[in-house]
């Protein structure tokens, strides 16, 4: 009787240990998740962070005494376009876009400010290498050019098998290649023409991205809107156009808006295509500096930088708000909208004095 009692009490105390131990590795297990939880919400707050602008002349002067070259025509903005590709990578975060890990999946503002940039990246790239390098139409493609396009139309959220920062990091390396040759005269085979019908051409890809954006960016709010796909007949004109031979001029009527939860995200990465258009376009006004004298054009390029340089003002509201067009609270989407259309209605202008002789 006695034995079962003493064994019955070290089976009690035994037991209580256990759970003793079970609770004090809880307690360690629940204060690591918040002491986890803490570190990300910090890092949310360090990483949600645009990256400075920079001077694409100081930036192309470096570039140039670092590596010996010359400032030729055309080195700046070449060097601009790697700049832009290197602060994606190397910003606070670095590239957030293909994360899959706290705090960098939570996060959204930045990963489509990131991909705002890009767009202008990709657009850049390619005027570079169908026009703005080759002597004319038939002219040969620069190599390193031809290669670097379409590293910066890999996916820009890609993981792993590539990492999307590997494939970017190539882009800047072929970028930095044209740019060597292009500094330095005696290697031969690189080429940048600033003419008039080259930035006028890469401007028409602009105009239509700042329209874009434009709408977008309106839609915030919601708006009533002719359906214009459907087509009109014009006097004299195919029937096939409407596909009715006797109804002209019938469109529906729909409300376009952009959906709540989308809303950030459009003005972020709106933000982000202007602040990389910003800097294209100074280092245009160096690169194109000839052209843009010869057309009395300059004044109207640098209004076009004002507007965007609008765009880049600092955020004082904790979220983007999205109060109605008159109402009591703000929308920033319809203001972001405003300086765009602005730019847009200048970069219109700008390519019609560059078509003139």
């Amino acid at each position: 009787m006695m034995e079962s009692v003493r064994n019955w009490f070290a089976g009690d105390a035994s037991g209580a240990a256990g759970q003793t131990r079970w609770s004090l590795v809880g307690r360690i297990a629940a204060g690591l998740f918040a002491a986890y939880l803490l570190v990300c919400i910090v890092l949310t707050w360090w990483w949600n962070e645009e990256p400075d602008a920079f001077d694409p002349h100081e930036v192309a002067t470096r570039h140039a005494e670092r590596t010996g070259a010359r400032m030729v025509t055309g080195y700046t903005s070449t060097a601009t376009l790697a700049e832009l590709a290197r602060s994606l990578l190397e910003k606070r975060g670095g590239y957030l876009s293909n994360d899959l890990f706290p705090p960098g999946v939570w996060m959204d503002n930045v990963p489509n400010w990131e991909f705002g940039v890009l767009v202008q990246i990709r657009d850049a790239s390619r005027a570079m290498r169908v026009d703005m390098s080759r002597s004319q139409s038939q002219s040969a493609e620069d190599r390193d050019l031809a290669e670097a396009e379409p590293k910066f139309s890999f996916d820009n959220a890609s993981w792993v098998f590539p990492q999307t920062e590997d494939v970017y990091r190539e882009g800047i390396r072929l970028l930095e290649g044209y740019l060597a040759r292009l500094g330095k005269p005696e290697r031969g085979g690189a080429h940048f023409y600033a003419r008039a019908d080259n930035l006028r051409n890469w401007l028409g890809g602009v105009d239509t991205r700042l329209g874009s954006l434009s709408q977008r960016l309106s839609a915030a709010v919601g708006k009533r809107q002719l359906d214009m796909s459907l087509g009109t007949r014009a006097v004299g004109g195919d029937d096939a156009l409407t596909g009715e031979g006797d109804e002209v001029g019938e469109t529906g009527d729909n409300e376009v808006k952009t959906p709540w939860l989308e809303i950030d995200d459009v003005f972020y990465e709106a933000r982000g295509q202007c602040w990389a258009l910003l800097h294209l376009l100074r280092a245009a006004d160096e690169d194109f500096a000839a052209v843009l004298e010869n057309k009395n054009a300059r004044v109207s390029l640098r209004q076009i930088i004002r507007e965007l340089e609008s765009t880049q003002q600092p955020i004082w509201s904790p979220m983007i708000l999205n109060g109605t067009g008159f109402g009591f609270v703000a929308n920033h989407s319809l203001v972001m909208a405003s300086h765009i259309s602005r730019a847009n209605a200048g970069i219109i202008d700008l390519r019609a004095l560059l078509s003139q002789g």
